[in-house]
């Protein structure tokens, strides 16, 4: 069958339509979980690093919305970032200096596309890029009286522990956010994402939305009634360390992931993904990187030492195997 295609005069027409980050706040604001009022009723000052770009756009909008009160750092949208774009603690300094100077109840930091969100204490110490998801599964599994959730393989235990305490199944999906959509589509998760802040509600979208996380989590965070550093504190307590080693052309990589499958057989092992091994202490995840010549390797333990030495003893082992 022969494909036509249309001359180059006639491609369509072209209309601009500045309408749709409302209209996806209209919707956030209509879903179930979501509970303005509750929110409002706090009066939640909140600082935002938007990075200077489309956050500046998009969250004070739907802050405005939920009745907050919003300082806004870094909103020039000239595409010309204020710091390193990345929501790390190490690149949120000013935010977190605003954050004790204006005595806010919160600070809010998004990556330049908005779909990676992380929280700030009041005390301008971070909640946790990883506890983003975590503290919204939780509301979300508490709503719906259950449910299971997705995360993928590099992300926190927490997320497993949240959700088996309200009696739902965590599974864990290769890294990348197609990965994680597709496990839970097929495991008819609630709520899923990434640990790097990304939140990924079936019931608004399939896609990591900042928004719709900043929604559910000023929710839960009105609902619950405590301070968000106290409400940070009522999840599990892990440390994550993220080493990397080179991946040189000695290392055969298959053969080095069979023989750590034989030696820690006895232990639980996922290859979805690289390979994971979970220890009763922590967890282990060698992955090797698409862009670049090295193997990635994260760990994470109730504190950061035990997690150092887990990653240090399988990186050892990845040269006495190669």
């Amino acid at each position: 069958k022969s494909i036509e295609y249309a001359p180059v005069g006639k491609l369509g027409g072209y209309r601009a339509d500045e309408s749709y980050i409302a209209k996806h706040i209209e919707n956030i604001l209509a879903l179930p979980l979501v509970d303005a009022e509750a929110v409002r009723s706090k009066g939640y000052r909140v600082v935002v690093d938007a990075v200077n770009s489309t956050g500046a756009l998009a969250v004070p909008p739907l802050l405005e919305a939920l009745g907050c009160s919003t300082i806004l750092l870094n909103g020039e949208i000239n595409g010309q970032f204020a710091h390193n774009p990345e929501p790390l603690k190490e690149h949120l300094g000013q935010l977190a200096m605003e954050v004790r100077l204006q005595k806010a109840h919160l600070g809010i930091a998004v990556d330049p596309d908005v779909d990676r969100l992380v929280f700030m204490c009041e005390d301008g110490e971070l909640f946790g890029e990883e506890y983003t998801l975590v503290a919204v599964a939780d509301y979300v599994l508490a709503r719906n009286g259950g449910g299971n959730t997705v995360s993928n393989l590099s992300s926190s235990r927490a997320l497993r522990d949240v959700t088996q305490k309200h009696g739902g199944q965590y599974s864990a999906a290769a890294v990348g956010e197609v990965n994680v959509v597709e496990k839970m589509k097929a495991t008819h998760a609630v709520i899923g994402g990434e640990g790097n802040g990304g939140v990924i509600l079936p019931e608004l979208h399939y896609g990591r939305d900042a928004l719709v996380g900043i929604a559910l989590f000023l929710t839960h965070l009105a609902h619950s009634g405590k301070q968000i550093s106290t409400l940070r504190k009522t999840y599990p307590e892990y440390q994550m360390v993220k080493n990397k080693m080179e991946r040189s052309p000695e290392i055969d990589l298959d053969k080095v992931f069979a023989a750590l499958q034989e030696k820690y057989r006895n232990e639980q092992i996922n290859t979805e993904d690289g390979l994971k091994i979970d220890f009763e202490s922590g967890w282990v995840h060698l992955r090797p990187s698409n862009t670049e010549p090295i193997i990635r390797v994260y760990a994470e333990s109730t504190s950061a030492v035990i997690a150092d030495n887990l990653a240090r003893k399988i990186m050892q082992d990845v040269w006495e195997l190669r």
